[in-house]
């Protein structure tokens, strides 16, 4: 009888795919052992009203996943890693981060356009991120962010069925749902900046079943875990949630590492943007750097202020 282990994720159609995708590459690398999914629900799935970025706690799409792990009702987790709170229980740990591809944002618009500047005046623009809508802002002053809560395909719908002008989305996702050919326009990761360690997925697993993480470390990605975890280095140093209006985006070409990021007020007047660039063994600590520069021009007073708005 073949070894069997248990694989934790969200149950949402876009969870279910990528758990499927590192299954399948466990599968290749140890066709003596099988992989077996097992459902979660999150508070995210049952919370489908509130907007993101009223959201007061972390973990809303991961918490309870990360339980089955703790209870050892399973034996690992696959997590998209920008859902991942940066602090995590100590029993666990990522032990790996697959190869990431499509990192950037996109538009999904009622009309085929090529361009965010074909968007009407004053279109209302569905998204769920605080990130997102000051960035927006930026773009063109007289857009409309929108909270807007569902699936990807719910999202999309959506737009078409006029609720919306557009929405913004992570291209991994639509790509990983087979919805490619929805996408008006991909933003560039440089200039419209995605959240930390967007479209990466991360396998968490207990820090003690050292068999496992052995056989898990076969699928890690080390470039992909170095550009993830400098941009949640950001987070990690300026301690903000996941939900701020914080972005942060790793490039490693050869042996250098690149990282943009930005901290900005919730209505995107305030806003901090710097670069810095360096070794990618050095890829943490470059994010220190990057981030402690954004709080000391400016990024500090800006989180405090978001950060007193939300006790009120």
């Amino acid at each position: 009888m073949k070894k069997t282990y248990i694989v934790a994720s969200r149950g949402s159609k876009l969870a279910v795919i990528q758990s499927e995708s590192v299954i399948k590459a466990l599968s290749q690398l140890y066709p003596d052992i099988k992989f077996e999914l097992k459902l979660i629900t999150t508070e995210g799935d049952k919370d489908k009203r509130t907007a993101l970025w009223d959201l007061k706690s972390s973990g809303f799409f991961t918490s309870q996943v990360e339980d089955s792990l703790i209870s050892s009702n399973a034996d690992l987790a696959i997590h998209s890693f920008k859902d991942l709170p940066t602090e995590m229980p100590e029993q666990l740990i990522v032990a790996a981060v697959c190869k990431r591809e499509f990192p950037e944002d996109c538009l999904v618009a009622a009309e085929k356009i090529s361009s965010i500047n074909e968007l009407p005046l004053s279109a209302k623009i569905g998204t769920s991120s605080l990130r997102r809508a000051v960035q927006v802002k930026r773009l063109r002053s007289d857009l409309q962010p929108m909270p807007i809560r569902g699936n990807v395909p719910t999202r999309v719908r959506l737009v078409k069925e006029g609720k919306f002008d557009a929405v913004i989305l992570a291209r991994a996702g639509l790509e990983r749902l087979g919805m490619a050919n929805e996408i008006s326009v991909c933003f560039e990761p440089q200039e419209f900046i995605p959240a930390p360690a967007q479209g990466a997925l991360a396998v968490q697993t207990r820090a003690t079943d050292s068999e496992l993480n052995k056989l898990v470390s076969g699928i890690d990605d080390r470039i992909s875990r170095l550009e993830a975890l400098a941009e949640r280095q950001i987070l990690v140093t300026t301690g903000c949630g996941c939900h701020a209006p914080v972005g942060a985006f790793a490039k490693i070409t050869g042996e250098t590492i690149r990282i943009c990021a930005f901290i900005s007020g919730a209505e995107g007047v305030n806003f901090i943007r710097r670069e810095i660039e360096g070794p990618a063994v050095s890829a943490q600590s470059l994010g220190e750097k990057l981030a402690n520069e954004m709080l000391a021009a400016g990024g500090r007073e800006i989180l405090e202020k978001i950060e007193r708005c939300e006790e009120k």
